[in-house]
């Protein structure tokens, strides 16, 4: 009975630091990739991406960061962003991150890749990223703008650096479509020549001896004259950044428009 008796109490203190723990433990595996704070997403939208940021995260050991603003408090966006950045990059343990900077304040994005994303996401895919998230800034579908940001970025961090994950030759309908052609011309070939090879040809009834040129004349028929319009550069899309380092020394990959 008295060794029942200090057990229990053993054991309730087992149970209670278990489920301490274990809470501890939870808490520190949660991250928070979303930062709305100018309130441009749903609680919905702050869910769903979360989530998608997070499996990609895992995926590539670079974070992928969300963060918005109404107010920079006079701060160029990069400047707001590296400053952001430094400050999470200490509480997180983390240098990797692809970060979305969004102020709809003066309608400016910024897209930055710190650490490895630095590399596998340069300057130029950036930029291309950019292209394909414009169309979503305007239009106000800001989640939808991380969205695509997500998983473009993330494919093309797969590909080396240097490669154009854009490139043609690198889509699979293309070389699909490059081996059925390929198989096809291999297959007209071998049915052509399964009937043997043609021997006659034009000269076969050709007399060069009795055949003259009896007469010979230039008529002039008609006159076609085509116009094509000229293509005038645009300068729109206000593009700015490329990269550069924040106040705490951070270098990174980026670029910038206007919405």
């Amino acid at each position: 009975m008295r060794l029942w008796n200090l057990k229990a109490p053993v054991l309730f203190l087992l149970m209670v630091f278990t489920i301490l723990t274990g809470g501890l433990v939870v808490s520190a595996q949660t991250d928070q990739h979303v930062y709305d704070n100018a309130g441009l997403l749903s609680e919905a939208d702050i869910r769903e991406l979360e989530t998608l940021a997070a499996e990609h995260s895992q995926k590539h050991g670079a974070d992928f960061l969300f963060l918005t603003t109404s107010n920079m408090g006079g701060l160029p966006i990069t400047t707001y962003m590296g400053d952001f950045f430094d400050q999470w990059a200490v509480e997180n343990n983390q240098e990797n991150a692809v970060l979305l900077t969004i102020d709809i304040g003066t309608r400016q994005v910024y897209l930055a890749g710190f650490g490895t994303a630095e590399t596998s996401l340069d300057n130029q895919r950036v930029d291309m990223v950019l292209d394909r998230i414009m169309p979503f800034m305007r239009s106000g579908d800001y989640g939808g703008a991380f969205r695509e940001t997500v998983t473009t970025a993330s494919r093309y961090m797969e590909y080396r650096p240097g490669v154009n994950p854009e490139n043609i030759f690198l889509k699979t309908w293309f070389q699909a479509a490059v081996s059925l052609l390929l198989g096809g011309v291999i297959v007209g070939s071998m049915v052509l020549n399964a009937g043997g090879r043609v021997t006659t040809t034009a000269r076969t009834y050709f007399d060069g001896n009795n055949t003259r040129v009896r007469s010979q004349r230039d008529q002039f028929r008609n006159k076609t004259v085509s116009r094509r319009r000229i293509p005038k550069s645009n300068s729109g899309g206000g593009g700015f950044g490329g990269g550069g380092s924040t106040g705490g020394g951070r270098s990174f990959s980026g670029g910038g428009r206007n919405f």
